[in-house]
């Protein structure tokens, strides 16, 4: 309350308290917090509403609830203002911590309109899933308060960044710090900007971290390269219909039954890899031909464009003879190569380079493919036929290719604004492709983007999603060092240039390998910002497993990654329509068995545990046709409002 009511005095009207803030976070059970468990409102709603009352301000208060009717208890926050109480979010997704006294959230998600702007809730590990600050958005949120417990990792986290930043909507991190019960806390209690970068943090101790919150910055969702045209819209460029698996708990159950029910799509078993990707430089490869680089017409012909690639694949490849990889992923449009969107020709260059599948381009590619026997993925511009139509469709189209043809086709689902001048959306969905390397996802850097595009592959069972990316944003953001007394293995010790890098938390928090093959430099009105990379299905311990591209000429680079079932073996039995109860199958080591049907795998990109606690009870707006269009401003609201 002392610090509620300094922050008041100094004129801050939004003001946010940690996770648990007046109990503590780590409860051993039930029985040990029973004393301390209130309704809400109760007695310490009625302390802080006093206190919103006499200063005109709006607190977030997170307390232990009890429901007097069922005596059940809620780990809840309490939206109080100066007229009392609005409302209360019990939290959806609990930490380990929550189940041993409180029960899940049933309240679903609110958004409260305030003179503030459209207030919405969210708690600690809630953070860890985007639906639920993507349903806050669909819903017309534009300020996300957050309570939180965090640690483990250095903060603001990377993930709040994340959060704010794909939906374009400020958020106000309270975190706890010290330690409690051997648990160290992890601070950074922040204001985060509607572009996820930080405006203001307090590292460790005791103190009020202030901002402002400008409500015209989270109105506009549009976003983009910092000083150039938008690219999109976050939330008018979602694919709600392509999302429905969204609200299916395909990770109830044992992944390899669930996926294997019926013998219809049972995951491949999988195995050691190596995943490659080759970021090329824009100038290396749009330049014209040396005798015509004056003339401002100068082209590159789609076979000079191909010639040009292969011959750089080949070279690249052989750099690392023998060790070639077993998958390899080229960028977005490498055939015919990028346009300047802003020339007036942009469309007609890039339909005119468009390629049919299949085609001559596409046998001289996989003839690359078998000269090196790996697959190959890469991104082209689609010339199409519908049956009985005598005009083409244009595709932004990725290709899984290898030694036996065109293995996979995915069709571009969210388009940016210069694809939407020369293509069409895709037609396919979010297919998945089986092969020896495991269930493969394939996706743009724009797609991945949008969080809904990894979560249905994930959902797939996919182990790796490659992603030819032709992008200038987002960039990465460092972070100076922490006072938190951490461990080695939770961030780098000094300042970290990619503390936050989007690519590897979109991996993480969908439990896949990400592979990003984007262009870098500029060349020709086409500009990119690199940062390919082969991203790691887990980042809780550092140093992250992890490939990362530096700027300057064309690169390939390497990564063994692992899709077993078991990170000791593969698997050692299948699924059978004859099996019995009681079947085993001898373990790993051969001193214990079990039953793989009943096993949770050990590998993190096959058991996919957060998938397992999502809540999709709550995600229906996710996929509603109305969803991705947010509600118009509240009448009451100030033009310019600000808030601290």
């Amino acid at each position: 309350m002392r610090l509620v009511e300094e922050a008041a005095r100094h004129g801050a009207r939004l003001i946010v308290l940690p996770e648990l803030a007046t109990t503590g976070y780590c409860w051993e059970s039930r029985e040990e917090i029973a004393p301390y468990v209130e309704p809400v409102p109760g007695p310490t709603c009625l302390r802080f509403a006093e206190l919103a009352a006499a200063y005109g301000c709006y607190i977030a208060l997170s307390l232990a609830e009890v429901d007097p009717e069922s005596d059940v208890y809620y780990n809840t926050t309490a939206l109080l203002g100066p007229q009392g109480l609005l409302g209360k979010y019990r939290k959806l997704h609990s930490y380990i911590a929550e189940p041993r006294w409180a029960r899940d959230g049933d309240l679903g998600l609110p958004v409260w309109d305030t003179p503030l702007g459209r207030l919405a809730i969210l708690v600690c590990m809630d953070a860890m899933y985007f639906e639920a600050a993507r349903l806050a958005a669909v819903r017309g949120a534009e300020i996300l308060l957050f309570p939180c417990g965090w640690l483990d990792e250095k903060c603001p986290s990377s993930w709040w960044m994340l959060r704010a930043f794909e939906n374009g909507v400020y958020l106000i991190a309270a975190n706890r710090y010290g330690r409690e019960r051997g648990v160290q806390f992890s601070g950074g209690s922040c204001i985060l900007n509607p572009d996820g970068s930080i405006q203001a943090y307090r590292d460790d101790g005791e103190g009020i971290v202030y901002g402002e919150v400008d409500l015209e910055r989270c109105r506009d969702k549009q976003w983009g390269p910092a000083g150039e045209e938008p690219l999109g819209d976050r939330l008018a460029d979602r694919r709600p219909r392509d999302y429905v698996s969204l609200v299916h708990n395909t990770y109830l159950w044992e992944p390899l039954r669930f996926h294997g029910l019926y013998q219809s799509h049972e995951l491949p078993p999988g195995q050691l890899s190596c995943a490659a990707f080759v970021q090329l430089e824009l100038r290396e490869m749009l330049a014209a031909p040396e005798e015509e680089q004056t003339a401002t017409t100068a082209t590159v012909s789609n076979e000079e464009r191909l010639e040009r690639l292969r011959s750089l694949v080949r070279s690249l490849l052989r750099v690392h003879e023998p060790a070639y990889p077993d998958v390899l992923v080229l960028p977005e449009l490498a055939l015919p190569g990028p346009s300047d969107p802003s020339h007036p020709d942009f469309a007609a260059r890039i339909r005119a380079g468009a390629i049919r599948v299949p085609g001559p381009e596409i046998e001289a590619l996989v003839a690359l493919a078998t000269e090196f026997q790996l697959s190959i993925v890469l991104g082209v511009a689609e010339c199409a036929y519908a049956d009985g139509k005598a005009e083409p469709v244009y595709y932004n189209t990725v290709l899984l290719l290898d030694p036996e043809g065109v293995h996979g086709i995915y069709r571009k689902l969210h388009l940016t604004r210069a694809d939407r001048r020369w293509a069409s959306p895709g037609n396919l969905g979010l297919p998945t492709f089986d092969s020896p390397v495991g269930r493969i996802g394939l996706a743009t850097g724009y797609d991945v983007l949008f969080p809904e595009t990894l979560r249905v592959l994930a959902g797939k069972g996919c182990d790796l999603v490659c992603a030819p990316t032709l992008l200038n944003f987002p960039n990465p953001s460092g972070l100076g060092p922490t006072a938190i007394p951490f461990g080695p293995h939770v961030a780098p010790e000094g300042y970290d240039p990619l503390h936050y890098l989007p690519w590897r938390i979109r991996a993480a928090e969908h439990h896949v390998y990400l592979t990003i093959a984007n262009w870098s430099g500029e060349a020709r009105g086409v500009r990119a910002n690199g940062l390919s990379g082969i991203y790691s299905p887990s980042c809780s311990s550092y140093p992250w497993r992890e490939v990362i591209a530096e700027e300057g000429e064309s690169t390939l680079m390497l990564m063994t990654i692992d899709t077993r079932e078991q990170r000791t073996g593969r698997r050692s039995t299948t699924l059978s329509p004859t099996y019995m109860p009681g079947d085993v199958a001898g373990s790993l080591t051969g001193e214990l068995a079990y039953d793989i049907r009943e096993t949770i795998p050990g590998n993190v990109v096959r058991s996919k545990p957060l998938l397992r606690k999502r809540q999709p009870l709550w995600y229906l707006d996710l996929v509603r046709a109305a969803a991705g269009v947010a509600f118009s401003a509240p009448a009451e609201s100030p033009a310019t409002p600000a808030a601290r």
